[in-house]
């Protein structure tokens, strides 16, 4: 290969290229990005970022000798508008066209939203560098209440930082506890009681039925919500952290299997051998068999080394199989996961204990330890995971 084309620049953008290097590729890097930044890390977004405790700088994947060293063309502030595979071309919105010998499609996703919430002032999402400047400039200028839609990862830190901001929160979710679906029902009823004793309130088992809003200026102002079950909750501002869907929209014509991302096999590899995909867009062949997609930062890192020793093999010669570790910061607390734990039919803490808040516990299934996850623990979660933690399927 003589040119590889990276779309996408952000994490597995950035280690994709880094990858490509290391692996030998000495050709024509060129790296397409629709935001005007080099490569950004995005998890401090929800959290020290939105503090005003880190600023743009020290989001960076890198300093400049590190992109110097890539010896990449960078094509930022545009937006890539087509792939035919067969001819080896991507176009951009800018209407220039890049003849390149392979593709790395690693566009991620971007925030979904909630019906009626479109064109309303004050309703914000977690995305971008400029998502979260516009939610920390609003949260200055209206310190009301705060209503958070959507209790996962994102939705759950942000509310956390609202609170150390010292502003009133409001968690609303459609399931019955936070992150019941990540962690199951009892460690999500920790994450509850966590989110109890930091004075966040909680609406759980009922959607968002409408936005109020009152006239503001040349449009409309969110005002609050109002949910399935009839409760009026207030808010001044809104974050909507339900989730993301996969930028593979301008993957269409390319001949390529677009379902929920760019379909792959195990080893990350489309229905073309010169296209591969990695994070958040990648939907590639499980262990076992099932079509699988991961939005979490670990797997964007991890992905690209296995994806790009098959760009450059010309076929699969390996399958990537996920750590499946997450991660996230809330109310000074950090909880980890790793592996599975989907399906447990046991839970059991083997180190510290809940009363402490500070615990390991094991996931397990059929007698076998499948996932691992800590409260406030590291240590004890990195030598527990070594210890019980056999290799997960993806």
């Amino acid at each position: 290969m003589r040119t590889v084309t990276v779309v996408g620049a952000s994490l597995a953008g950035m280690r994709s290229a880094e990858h490509l290097r290391a692996q030998g590729f000495d050709g024509r890097l060129v790296v397409v990005g629709d935001e005007p930044h080099l490569p950004y890390d995005r998890p401090p977004l929800s959290k020290q970022f939105l503090a005003g405790t880190a600023d743009t700088a020290s989001l960076a994947l890198g300093d400049r000798s590190d992109f110097d060293d890539l010896d990449a063309q960078w094509r930022l502030g545009v937006r890539a508008t087509g792939l035919d595979a067969s001819a080896g071309t991507v176009t951009l919105s800018d209407g220039t066209e890049i003849a390149t010998d392979g593709v790395i499609v690693a566009t991620g996703g971007r925030a979904r939203t909630v019906p009626g919430a479109e064109g309303l002032d004050g309703v914000h999402t977690v995305r971008t560098i400029e998502d979260t400047l516009s939610l920390r400039a609003d949260l200055a200028e209206n310190p009301g209440p705060v209503a958070v839609v959507g209790a996962g990862w994102i939705g759950t830190e942000v509310a956390s930082t609202c609170r150390a901001l010292g502003l009133e929160v409001t968690v609303v979710e459609a399931a019955q506890e936070p992150l019941v679906r990540a962690l199951g029902p009892r460690m999500a009823g920790m994450c509850t009681s966590l989110h109890a004793e930091h004075g966040v309130t909680l609406r759980c088992g009922a959607g968002v039925q409408e936005f109020t809003s009152t006239p503001h200026g040349s449009g409309r102002r969110v005002t609050g919500l109002v949910l399935a079950d009839g409760t009026r909750v207030p808010a001044g501002v809104v974050v909507l952290g339900v989730g993301m869907s996969p930028n593979a929209d301008w993957l269409a014509g390319s001949g390529l299997e677009v379902d929920d991302g760019l379909v792959c096999d195990a080893g990350l590899v489309a229905s073309a051998p010169n296209v591969v995909a990695v994070g958040d867009v990648a939907r590639y062949r499980s262990a076992t068999g099932q079509l699988v997609r991961h939005e979490h930062w670990t797997n964007a890192s991890e992905q690209p080394g296995t994806a790009v020793r098959n760009l450059l093999a010309g076929a699969t010669v390996a399958e990537y199989r996920p750590s499946r570790y997450v991660w996230s910061d809330q109310y000074g607390c950090r909880l980890q996961v790793a592996g599975l734990t989907e399906d447990a039919d046991e839970v059991e803490v083997v180190e510290g204990s809940e009363e402490s808040r500070s615990f390991v516990a094991a996931y397990r299934r059929g007698g076998t330890t499948t996932g691992v996850f800590a409260m406030n623990n590291p240590k004890l979660f990195t030598r527990t995971r070594r210890k019980l933690l056999r290799p997960a399927p993806a």
